[in-house]
């Protein structure tokens, strides 16, 4: 964890001497001995909290808070004075401070005051940023569909808005459970509260329950600063917990016993606490197939399966193809000051037929880097890259592919995929993980394709 950075000002030699014993190492230490001094020192290198004295020479300390909260309003000044005045206290606040403390000021009431106060600078910026991840996933994350199966999902979703019922969704990578997530958040009486997001592939195990139950200072080697967990961050919000099928199964007892009380309790600490949070619950595994097999528990499963929401692949959906192009495309020729009219019929088609094995978001990125190399007009099938158009294994011509009599669009497909999947390999040696990611797709789902096509890969 990053240190926190401390500015301290202050003209006497012994108190910065003092101070830098008591912090150092802990904290990253910056040292004015004047309010000049101080407030270049706050413009240049961004402290996280500064200790400034009142009484300085040239400048007092009262100016150079001014100053300073005028640089930066944000940043946090607790005031040091040998005043015990309400009058100098008041000023102070007045003028911007966080809080003052006299001298001779006794250690323990010092670091607690800085804690406090670091602890609140560090909620300040967890909000801001989740705040504003909330705004900006929102500009572009639209739901669109008009087929079946997504105008159900789009009514299930209207229905649990409603209520605060905890959600699981359920859907291959890239068939936008996150964007589901957000929408109920959106449409709920949460709406203006927080939406935390946490994938739990994402984090190490063992930093897992810090993650999402926080920790006290000292907890565990390296735990110097308190931490709050996504639980306590989501307080009257919604947490969204994606990829619940990859939490260990010890951690799913501990999560399960906090969805039952509404209860936590960070690590290293002693006094639980009580919290307001909706979850939603996001997997794109088989968890009755995880609990046949011992590595879910049944009794979180049901405790999250309140609510089932089930979101159909795109292959199942091809009604929202057109619909997702033509929105995507209107978006990148916004966004890229672009005037492209589509993709001509062959491509289009081209399109509709393919299996899109990394659903919406796979059809999103190809659309993306098609907009990135095209100006105006349309997109023809020629543009298209490999893995849609799938040259075989010959690299024969597209032409001589489209226009071959004795070969269905389905055996046609088949052999695309065999060739893309093949070349995959050999580029990445052999490892399929690492095909897989270069194919831009799931392992899982490269293994489903191998499967599919291995006559003609081997």
């Amino acid at each position: 964890m990053e240190k926190a950075r401390i500015l301290i000002v202050d003209d006497e030699r012994s108190i910065r001497d003092s101070m830098k014993m008591l912090l150092e190492g802990k904290y990253d230490l910056l040292f004015a001995e004047d309010g000049k001094t101080a407030v270049d020192l706050a413009a240049s290198h961004k402290p996280d909290l500064i200790l400034l004295d009142i009484r300085l020479p040239e400048m007092s300390g009262l100016d150079a808070l001014a100053q300073i909260k005028d640089n930066d309003p944000d940043v946090d000044v607790i005031m040091v004075t040998a005043l015990n005045t309400v009058e100098t206290a008041v000023t102070a606040i007045k003028r911007g401070a966080y809080d003052y403390i006299t001298k001779p000021f006794d250690i323990d009431a010092i670091q607690y005051l800085i804690e406090r106060a670091l602890e609140r600078r560090y909620l300040q910026k967890e909000v801001q940023f989740l705040r504003g991840e909330v705004d900006r996933q929102y500009k572009f994350e639209k739901m669109v569909g008009r087929s079946r199966g997504m105008v159900q999902v789009f009514e299930l979703i209207g229905d649990v808005a409603k209520s605060d019922a905890t959600v699981l969704i359920s859907g291959e990578s890239g068939t936008g459970k996150e964007m589901v997530a957000r929408a109920i958040h959106n449409t709920s009486s949460r709406a203006n509260k927080l939406f935390v997001p946490l994938n739990c592939a994402a984090i190490p195990e063992n930093l897992l329950e810090s993650e999402l139950f926080g920790h006290e200072r000292g907890a565990f080697t390296g735990a110097f600063e308190r931490k709050l967990g996504k639980f306590e961050i989501a307080d009257t919000g919604t947490l969204f917990l994606d990829e619940i099928g990859s939490l260990p199964i010890g951690m799913q007892g501990k999560l399960l016993r906090v969805l039952q009380d509404r209860i936590v309790e960070r690590v290293g600490g002693t006094q639980p606490f009580k919290v307001d949070v909706r979850i939603i619950a996001a997997t794109n595994i088989d968890l009755k197939k995880e609990i046949n097999d011992s590595k879910f528990r049944k009794d979180l499963y049901y405790r999250l399966n309140v609510f089932p929401i089930d979101i159909p692949p795109l292959r199942e959906r091809r009604d929202d193809i057109i619909l997702l192009i033509s929105y995507f495309i209107e978006h990148y020729n916004r966004e890229f000051g672009r005037s492209v009219e589509g993709f001509d019929n062959e491509a289009l088609m081209r399109l509709v037929e393919y299996d899109w094995p990394g659903n919406v978001r796979e059809l999103q990125n190809l659309i993306e880097r098609m907009m990135v190399l095209t100006r105006q007009g349309k997109i023809t099938l020629e543009r298209l890259p490999k893995e849609i158009v799938g040259l075989d294994e010959a690299d024969m011509s597209v032409s001589d592919i489209f226009t071959m009599s004795d070969m269905s669009f389905k055996e046609a497909s088949k052999r695309f995929e065999a060739a893309f999947i093949k070349r995959a390999l050999e580029k990445a040696g052999g490892r399929k993980s690492r095909a897989a990611e270069l194919m831009g797709i799931h392992r899982n789902t490269l293994l489903q394709i191998e499967r599919k096509v291995k006559d003609l890969i081997h």
